[in-house]
């Protein structure tokens, strides 16, 4: 794949951290609350590889409103002209209740198609390694797809409830590292697959 195209690679993706619906350590359903370091960290990690659109979603009005007042401080207010780095990167954040609301978002944004990818740290049920969406998404670039949108959902609490990863095209695989112990923090697994995904390596 040329450079150009590793570059414009994000521009094909959008990314979710979805804090309904999620499960709790036991199953149930739950609604989980936004963490703003979370906010921070996806948004500085998804403009680093070139994702422009990053969804937090919730349907708790409290939480959309807290997410708000953190953008209002860093995108025009004293942090603004503090640390403009952080601007840049929180100005990919875009705050929905719901994943059918970021899907009309999309759809209204001229993304005709859009491709759902759950991402779990489960090992049950069909998933597709990183390799194949990696090629997935570079195809679709190369193509110049420009209404084809890949977006890659991330569950808070403890995963993704079952019916987002059904609703989803695909589940990606779940992140391996070198013991039996999995239980990577939200913010560090997307930053591990969205370099897998996007990354220049080599």
């Amino acid at each position: 794949m040329s450079s150009e195209i590793n570059k414009g690679i994000g521009s094909n993706v959008a990314v979710a951290l979805v804090h309904h619906p999620v499960v709790d350590k036991t199953g149930a359903i739950v609604t989980t609350s936004v963490t703003t370091m979370d906010v921070h960290d996806f948004a500085r990690t998804l403009r680093t590889y070139g994702v422009s659109e990053f969804y937090v979603v919730t349907p708790l009005k409290s939480q959309r409103n807290l997410v708000r007042r953190l953008m209002k401080h860093w995108c025009e207010g004293f942090g603004a002209s503090r640390n403009p780095h952080r601007k840049e990167a929180l100005s990919t954040v875009k705050i929905v209740d719901t994943i059918s609301s970021m899907m009309d978002n999309l759809s209204s944004g001229g993304w005709n198609r859009i491709t759902q990818i759950s991402t779990s740290a489960s090992e049950d049920g069909e998933a597709i390694s990183f390799s194949t969406a990696r090629e997935m998404i570079e195809t679709s670039v190369e193509k110049q797809e420009i209404d084809h949108k890949y977006v890659l959902l991330f569950g808070t609490g403890s995963g993704l409830a079952p019916e987002v990863c059904d609703n989803a095209r695909y589940r990606l695989e779940p992140i391996r590292g070198a013991s039996d112990f999995n239980h990577l923090p939200v913010r560090c697994a997307a930053a591990i697959i969205i370099d897998r995904l996007m990354g220049r390596h080599g």
